[in-house]
């Protein structure tokens, strides 16, 4: 008579035991769906850690490809590498440079770690000295903003020689209009068929790139990148985004920020049939590295709940700077 009232289905009864909780998780966490990001620094010679990304690095070449390599020991299948150059200029003329830094870096890790998949960011925003994603033009109003149709021609010179450096991926980040469609067909004519393309299809211009931004010394000399990445408050675009990617040749999407973006993941998920990355972006890293250490949260708990949330909204790749972590925490 005790339990009169009660319900007959006790659904705690599925949470009792630890063993039949791990059989029943809907949502399981592997190695193998994470990418690491890695930053190369054309003038170092020795790695030196980012101030605002505690745990991360700037690397030179050779650093890198030992890094890359104890990732891949560790389980990791991909990197995804942005380069800082020696130099800049306004066009941003070293990204597409053979011996380019991210190029060098490409070769160096091949060598160290060849069954690693290593993407290439396909950027200039590192390599301009006005910190924009293409070369600009000057308006009317003397206003000066990205010229789309150069910054094409750019992005597919730097695509054709990150694969022809050795890249299995390369990783259009400008947000510029017709870019997946320039890249693809640059590629196919200097035979790099086989090259896939993961596409920033779905980036939006977060406050949460700042940490990124001072680790690959990309922070725009004047206004910002609103002209051409997504509003926060625009979510309308976002499908039409990503089907434009897919129908210009785009191989995988992404969505960035991730954690901070769940419901956006979720939407393209369910609504395209493609694979999804989402990128859990500087800001996103650093709120839960100075939480921790504030003592605020236990960080391997948070970063296991974090991730597990990302897949849950349905992303197929998590590019995270917890790759690492995350590979000696889930056993890979």
């Amino acid at each position: 008579m005790e339990h009169m009232g009660y319900p007959t289905r006790r659904l705690r009864r599925l949470r009792y035991h630890p063993g039949l909780r791990a059989m029943l998780a809907g949502v399981r966490l592997s190695v193998e769906e994470l990418i690491a990001p890695i930053f190369i620094h054309e003038t170092l010679t020795e790695r030196r850690e980012i101030p605002t990304m505690p745990g991360q690095f700037q690397r030179p070449v050779a650093d890198a490809a030992e890094h890359a390599a104890g990732l891949a020991s560790k389980g990791i299948r991909a990197v995804l590498v942005f380069g800082i150059p020696g130099s800049k200029d306004p066009a941003g003329t070293a990204a597409w440079a053979a011996d380019g830094v991210v190029q060098r870096g490409i070769r160096a890790i091949k060598a160290a770690a060849p069954a690693l998949l290593v993407i290439a960011d396909t950027c200039l925003c590192e390599y301009t000295d006005h910190g924009h994603c293409g070369p600009l033009v000057e308006l009317p109003d003397g206003r000066r903003e990205v010229d789309n149709e150069a910054a094409l021609a750019a992005l597919a010179a730097t695509a054709v020689a990150q694969a022809r450096a050795g890249a299995d991926v390369v990783a259009p980040s400008a947000m510029m209009d017709g870019q997946v469609k320039a890249i693809r067909g640059a590629l196919d004519a200097a035979g790099f068929e086989r090259t896939a393309i993961l596409s920033y299809a779905v980036k939006f211009a977060s406050t949460l790139y700042g940490p990124f931004r001072a680790a690959a010394e990309s922070a725009p000399a004047f206004g910002d990148r609103r002209s051409y990445q997504m509003d926060p408050l625009s979510p309308i675009q976002v499908l039409a985004e990503a089907r434009a990617d897919l129908a210009e040749g785009a191989d995988i999407i992404m969505v960035k920020p991730a954690a901070n973006y769940l419901d956006v993941i979720a939407a393209v998920s369910t609504s395209l049939d493609a694979p999804l990355a989402a990128y859990h972006v500087s800001g996103e890293y650093a709120m839960l590295k100075y939480a921790a250490a504030a003592g605020a949260l236990d960080e391997k708990a948070a970063v296991l709940e974090v991730t597990a949330a990302i897949k849950r909204a349905g992303a197929d790749l998590i590019i995270t700077y917890f790759a690492e972590a995350l590979a000696e925490w889930l056993g890979g």
